[in-house]
């Protein structure tokens, strides 16, 4: 049985998720970010990508780094060269991701 406490911060909560989600939608003028925010928006993608994978590759299970059977390190060595080479974040996943499976699955590294 819920009670009202939760049933209010499932109110609460839904209230304030269509609010900030119609926030672009109540006003009737039209703006726009600043050159500075658009451009530093550019760079959310990689920089969520590189929060989570740059601690799976340097936290290691046993704390070290040293072997090189390791599926990780091969697989953001291809990442990071395909982003470079590239500059797209899909095939950066993509390709990292098909380099890391097969050593980790087959190989078992």
């Amino acid at each position: 049985m819920t009670d009202w406490w939760t049933l209010g911060v499932i109110i609460g909560l839904t209230g304030v998720t269509v609010l900030t989600r119609c926030f672009f939608f109540i006003f009737s003028k039209p703006w726009s970010l600043p050159h500075w925010a658009q451009r530093g928006l550019q760079y959310a993608p990689i920089a969520a990508l590189s929060a989570v994978v740059l601690p799976e590759i340097l936290m290691a299970p046993s704390g070290d780094l040293t072997s090189w059977q390791d599926a990780r390190i091969f697989g953001a060595l291809v990442g990071l060269l395909v982003y470079f080479w590239r500059r797209d974040v899909l095939l950066t996943i993509l390709l990292g991701m098909s380099a890391y499976l097969p050593l980790h699955l087959v190989l078992g590294w």
